[in-house]
């Protein structure tokens, strides 16, 4: 399990970005900030897929309220 919650993931891969675009900082040092971006996105990216997989929507059917999966359609 990672350390990060979605939001401290998300920080951290935005702030790897600014630092990467600025293209001041050295070869070396650019190629880590890199593989933790990486890491930082595989982070964000799980945690949204399981958030996804934990929604539900309410569904009248026949006047009683049923739970259901929400599936998002993906073109």
């Amino acid at each position: 399990m990672s350390k990060y919650d979605y939001e401290t993931a998300y920080e951290k891969l935005e702030e790897i970005m600014k630092k990467l675009e600025e293209g001041s900082i050295p070869l070396e040092e650019s190629l880590k900030l890199y593989e933790e971006g990486i890491k930082m996105y595989r982070i964000c990216s799980g945690l949204l897929e399981k958030a996804q997989l934990k929604i539900t929507k309410l569904v009248d059917k026949d006047g009683v309220l049923v739970e259901e999966n929400f599936n998002v359609q993906e073109d």
